[in-house]
């Protein structure tokens, strides 16, 4: 990723913005509150005690959650953001993508909490060229507070940019391909050819999740272990979220499952991805869920409870992605996409 000089005093104009109020005084569309922390916690298949009972907490990650506007918004915006988005979108950045956030947490959220909260244009970086296209980082900070005491910050940040051409576009996710059939297929997890280079986003990787981006890389997919009681876990996280204990180990999954749930995505497009196309969760043998694309079964014929292994996608010389195919008596290998998986 380089950075480019503004060439023609877009920067200058965009860097303006930074201090501007994006919104001012706003207001919790609903309170904390427990039905929307028990759907969290399923969704996550987090069973931790302390979100649950008379004395409850949110989990600390929701802090979005309580002050997100759906879609007819917030009345305390200020218009600035909308501004700064709309100044891109005449230059020739008409895509976003949201890359990473950041959070703090001075006290925890319980139900019956009321939020307020303001958010700030913190930061407009230079014109960056990515794998994504040429565009710009722009990074939001929200303050959130109950009965006027710091309750949390997020900073929230994007990349709006202009697409690269993409010369090497993939086919649609779940079309047709050549069929090679394996005398004795292998029963551990299979590395996939590798398909033409793609612009498809970059995963963030920090010092929680690396370990796991190694093992996919090495075509091994690793899941955490508490060594204190025992609990598998994922995403990783650097701490147990059953007994809160920090040491850990991993485990090699044997990558077979079942789509314990699904999304067919129609919009908006994203480069790398050619809609519709299904991503599933997974509830992998081990106990924990993944998320990952579907390979090699059409969109409209992924079902829940459907069986699946998990294997690699090599996407260009530097990512590598798990992907999940449908299961059926192995008989035979589809060449999708360039993922090798089971022909139904």
């Amino acid at each position: 990723m380089g950075e480019r000089p503004g060439e023609d005093g877009l920067d200058e104009r965009l860097k303006e913005f930074v201090g501007r109020p994006a919104a001012v005084a706003g207001v919790g569309k609903d309170p904390v509150n427990a039905p929307m922390i028990r759907h969290w916690c399923e969704a996550l298949g987090d069973t931790h005690p302390a979100y649950t009972g008379p004395d409850a907490i949110a989990p600390p990650t929701m802090l979005q959650v309580w002050t997100m506007g759906g879609l007819s918004g917030h009345p305390g915006r200020t218009g600035a953001y909308e501004e700064l988005l709309g100044l891109l979108d005449a230059a020739g950045c008409t895509a976003v993508v949201a890359t990473d956030c950041e959070q703090e947490y001075p006290r925890p959220l319980r139900p019956g909490d009321e939020v307020t909260f303001d958010t700030v244009i913190e930061a407009v970086s230079g014109r960056k060229t990515t794998r994504l296209g040429t565009g710009y980082f722009i990074t939001t900070r929200t303050e959130v507070r109950v009965a006027g005491e710091p309750a949390g910050v997020h900073r929230f940040r994007i990349l709006k940019y202009a697409p690269a051409r993409d010369r090497n576009r993939e086919p649609r996710h779940g079309g047709e391909g050549e069929v090679r059939r394996l005398q004795e297929p292998e029963p551990r997890l299979r590395r996939e050819p590798e398909p033409p280079e793609s612009p498809r986003p970059r995963p963030v990787i920090n010092r929680d999740n690396a370990g796991f981006w190694q093992g996919v890389a090495e075509g091994r997919l690793l899941i955490q272990r508490c060594t204190g009681c025992g609990t598998p876990r994922h995403p990783w996280l650097p701490g147990c979220n059953a007994c809160g204990g920090l040491g850990w180990d991993t485990v090699e999954a044997s990558g077979e499952g079942t789509v314990y749930s699904y999304v067919v995505v129609h919009h908006p497009p994203v480069p790398g991805f050619d809609p519709p196309y299904a991503v599933v969760l997974v509830e992998l043998a081990e106990g924990v869920r993944m998320v990952g694309d579907m390979a090699g079964v059409p969109y409209d014929e992924v079902r829940i409870g459907m069986p699946v292994r998990a294997g690699f996608r090599r996407v260009d010389e530097e990512l590598t992605l798990p992907v999940f195919q449908a299961v059926t008596p192995v008989t035979e290998v589809t060449a999708v996409t360039g993922v090798t998986g089971v022909e139904r």
